[in-house]
Order: structure tokens, then C-alpha cells, then sequence
């Protein structure tokens, strides 16, 4: 049976984010790894891009069995409803599975307390300490650094889709190390220092 990642998109969520992680897993998990997405209902949902998605699950729909739960920053974080989240957030961590967030997703882990004991990074951490208010308490271990990993937990700043995708990899160990770091500096170097693999399979040689 395939290994499941969640991803959990609301809407106006900011696609990019996603794409080269949820295509990684694709890429380099020897058809291990499945994505299904997440949202607070089955409504369809339009990314910043205008791609619309409809997503597998809502949140009471969540199977039990999953590899990893990853929140996609994007336009809605802020609104009251995306409060929701925070149950599949506890879940998560209390079965020790892998966390992620980037941009706006990892500032709202903060506000759930998800960040409190765990290095890790977003946005601007004023606008973190100020947005979560008391449920914060994890100053100390923030770190002004594009990707973060702490155990199963990675965070992310909106300018690290690449950083926090790899980071994700390797926290899962979706690939051997080698292949991740190789298909990494793929597509943040360019093909004029990394060989273009001749299939997808070739990244775990």
C-alpha cells in the first residue's frame, strides 16, 4: 500500500509552494508515495494561480494511516475557520508523524503551539510572536534561515518552496540522501552543474 502525504490547501492557497514537493515524491519515491489533499470541506478550492483543485478530504474525513502532514501557505491562514486545522496539527504530532508548514501555514503552526519546542523559521518572526500572541513561546528556537528541520518538524519562509521541499525528503527519507540532494540542486543550480536524469527512476541511482 502506497504511503500517503497529506497536503492541506485552503483556498487561495499559494501553489507553488506545493508543486515541487508533491511532484518529488513522484520523482523519487519509487511509486512509495501517494499526495492527497486536505481542506475544511470538499468545496472545490482556487489557488493564487487560479488553479482549482477538489480536494480528497475534508477534516473529518482524514484517514488514519499517513506518512505526513503539510500545510501550504497562502491567502487564508489568517481567517478564523482555518482554526480548524489545529486538531489534524495535534493528531499529527502526538503519532509522531512529520509536520510541515511554509509562509503563512508555519506562522499558523505557531499559533497552535505546534512550534513552541522545536527550532524553526516563517516569515518574520515579529510578525509570528505578534500573530500568535500568548500561544507562542518558542522565540528561543526560531532561526532567520529559508528551511528549517527539528525532528519530524520542517518550516519554511514563502521563498523556500525548494529548501523546504528537500528538507521534507529527507526528514521522511522519501529517497536515499544522495538522490534528494542530487534532484535539489537540479532545480536550484540548473542543468549546467547537475545531469538531467534520463527518467525519474535515475534520481535513486
Amino acid at each position: 500500500m502506497k504511503k500517503s502525504i497529506l497536503f492541506v490547501i485552503l483556498d487561495q492557497y499559494a501553489d507553488w509552494e506545493a508543486a515541487y514537493l508533491s511532484s518529488a515524491f513522484y520523482m523519487l519515491g519509487n511509486g512509495a508515495y501517494e499526495v492527497k489533499t486536505v481542506s475544511l470541506t470538499r468545496e472545490q478550492v482556487t489557488s493564487i494561480g487560479g488553479f482549482r483543485a477538489l480536494p480528497d478530504f475534508d477534516l473529518d474525513s482524514i484517514p488514519a494511516d499517513y506518512e505526513a502532514v503539510i500545510l501550504i501557505g497562502g491567502m487564508s491562514w489568517r481567517k478564523d475557520e482555518a482554526g480548524k486545522v489545529k486538531s489534524l496539527v495535534d493528531n499529527c504530532l502526538e503519532a509522531g508523524k512529520v509536520l510541515g508548514g511554509i509562509c503563512d501555514a508555519s506562522a499558523f503552526l505557531g499559533t497552535v503551539g505546534a512550534l513552541n519546542n522545536v527550532s524553526h523559521t516563517s516569515n518574520d518572526l515579529n510578525d509570528l510572536k505578534q500573530w500568535a500572541g500568548e500561544a507562542y513561546t518558542g522565540e528561543k528556537n526560531y532561526i532567520m534561515r529559508q528551511a528549517v528541520r527539528d525532528h519530524n518538524v520542517i518550516t519554511a519562509n514563502g521563498t523556500a518552496p525548494l529548501e523546504f521541499a528537500k528538507e521534507v525528503l529527507l526528514a521522511l527519507k522519501a529517497a536515499p540522501e544522495k538522490a534528494i540532494t542530487d534532484w535539489y540542486d537540479f532545480h536550484k543550480l540548473g542543468y549546467y552543474t547537475v545531469s538531467l536524469p534520463q527518467d525519474a527512476t535515475s534520481w535513486n541511482d
